[in-house]
């Protein structure tokens, strides 16, 4: 099929994008049907309607793939890198003009709130491809003295054929953190988009094949175990970039071993809030709500699931966050006036409310449950869950050291800043943390003794081009977002020496 997309700002709807993207793939710059015709249902999370049929890629439309990307990348690695950069930083404007149409589309298959969540990561979608755009440039070596009569240099090479698999909680954001420095440093690039969410991301690829070279982007979609894992094994795949949870990262990390092929992961969090008593207690409160990722159900790896709170401010702190969390819109994405949207699947619906069963059963514990469920009853099947705020539990529960992915956090109240810093770093994740003082001497000993690789003093954006990105621990493996992810992660280092005698 022909790549067709509407003029930015039409009255293209979301439902009539589904329909164009139908049980289709990319592959060599075109929409086709896969060769498996086979098809899954991708769900509307706030109706649970069906919206269209996403394709079932199977191994025969993995080796098509991946054999069109290996082929294209042996001319798109010796353009000149400048160039490369120019057609990376064109898609970013392009991107930029569709943002609208992609956040609406990408709130349709998710169920997070248009406005507070969809438009922000369309915007930094595009953002992202023109940072990496603008890095072309910064693919170079070095010149070493090790002899006079000897030239010895270092260049940067692409690795070849990345396989990317991403995941539904922010998937533009993601997929734009692994293709754009791949496609900039030289590579081209197979992505496995969530079922959950495979439209958004592939309209996005449709959009950048109008400028980029066939082959050089391509996109599948299907469940793991079968589309996944062709990819991780094929033979051609010189690269896997993968976000998700940390068992399917350990068996992609087998799988890649097995091949001795370098990957990227990240896989989690369970990342924690320290709010000391010398802190703006309301920009704390404020901050508590950013750094659980609310608007998006909790839905984040960053999502601040454990918020150690002095005891001094710890009732203050409490009664400010649920009236806060109680001014919050429970309803439909769509809707502008929405804060809070539905979490994505059944599966996860169930997930969330057994978790907070488990918290309710603990004894001495109180579930603060807030905001109110939608009554409208086009909304009455959507996955809607209240926030949930947890206090009187310890740090041990399995509320607060596994990662929910939902919208429930927990309260501990503490003394001993010592103290905290170890309840902080008693858990097997380490992706981020915040830490919230009025203190540079205590910031300055907490961030170095907290254990994460992504650690924020008195404020908890959310990952950025430009900063690097990544935990330690079973939080994952490699760095996002930041020249060093293009350069340690989509390059290899060779070495020439020039016998000059």
């Amino acid at each position: 099929m022909p790549l067709s997309p509407a003029v930015p700002g039409s009255n293209l709807t979301p439902l009539a994008l589904v329909k164009h993207l139908e049980n289709k793939i990319l592959v060599g710059g075109q929409l086709i049907t896969p060769k498996s015709h086979t098809t899954f249902p991708v769900h509307n999370p706030a109706t649970m309607e069906v919206l269209g049929q996403a394709a079932q890629a199977g191994q025969a439309d993995v080796d098509m793939a991946v054999e069109v990307a290996r082929k294209a990348q042996k001319e798109w690695r010796h353009m000149d890198a400048s160039a490369r950069g120019r057609l990376v930083t064109q898609c970013g404007e392009l991107l930029e003009q569709y943002a609208d149409e992609l956040a609406r589309l990408m709130t349709l298959e998710t169920g997070k709130a248009l406005r507070t969540e969809s438009q922000v990561e369309a915007k930094v979608f595009a953002n992202t491809f023109r940072f990496y755009g603008g890095l072309a440039l910064e693919l170079k070596g070095e010149t070493i003295p090790f002899s006079d009569s000897m030239l010895s240099i270092t260049i940067r090479e692409p690795l070849g054929v990345v396989g990317a698999i991403i995941p539904w909680n922010v998937p533009l954001l993601l997929m734009s953190l692994k293709v754009a420095p791949a496609l900039v440093a030289g590579n081209t690039i197979v992505v496995k988009s969530a079922e959950e969410a495979p439209f958004a991301v592939l309209r996005a690829a449709e959009i950048m094949n109008t400028i980029l070279p066939p082959g050089v982007l391509n996109m599948l979609s299907g469940d793991g175990p079968t589309t996944g894992e062709a990819l991780v094994k094929h033979p051609h795949i010189s690269k896997v970039t993968f976000t998700g949870s940390v068992e399917t990262g350990k068996t992609i990390y087998k799988n890649s071993s097995e091949k001795l092929i370098p990957v990227t992961l990240e896989l989690g969090g369970k990342s924690p809030m320290i709010v000391c008593e010398d802190v703006d207690v309301d920009k704390a409160i404020q901050g508590a709500l950013t750094s659980m990722r609310f608007t998006r159900q909790g839905q984040s790896c960053t999502a601040a699931s454990r918020i150690f709170v002095h005891e001094l401010i710890f009732d203050r702190f409490l009664e400010g966050l649920k009236t806060k969390l109680n001014e919050l819109k429970i309803g439909d994405p769509m809707d502008l006036e929405t804060d809070i949207g539905a979490v994505i699947s059944p599966e996860q619906h169930m997930k969330i409310l057994s978790y907070v069963e488990k918290g309710k059963n603990e004894p001495g514990a109180t579930a603060h449950v807030c905001s109110d469920l939608p009554t409208d009853p086009k909304l009455s099947k959507g996955l809607f869950v209240q926030p949930v705020v947890f206090t009187g539990l310890p740090n041990s529960h399995q509320v607060n050291q596994e990662e929910i992915f939902g919208p429930v956090t927990a309260l501990i109240p503490w003394t001993d800043f010592n103290k905290v810093i170890e309840e902080a770093n008693d858990t097997t994740y380490g992706l981020a943390a915040t830490l919230w003082t009025g203190s540079l001497t205590r910031a300055l000993k907490g961030v170095h003794q907290l254990e994460a690789g992504f650690v924020q003093v008195n404020q908890n954006i959310v990952v950025q081009p430009g900063l690097s990105y990544g935990g330690v621990k079973s939080s994952g493996l490699g760095k996002e977002a930041s020249l060093e992810a293009m350069l340690d992660h989509f390059t290899h280092k060779k070495t020439i020496i020039f016998n000059m005698e």
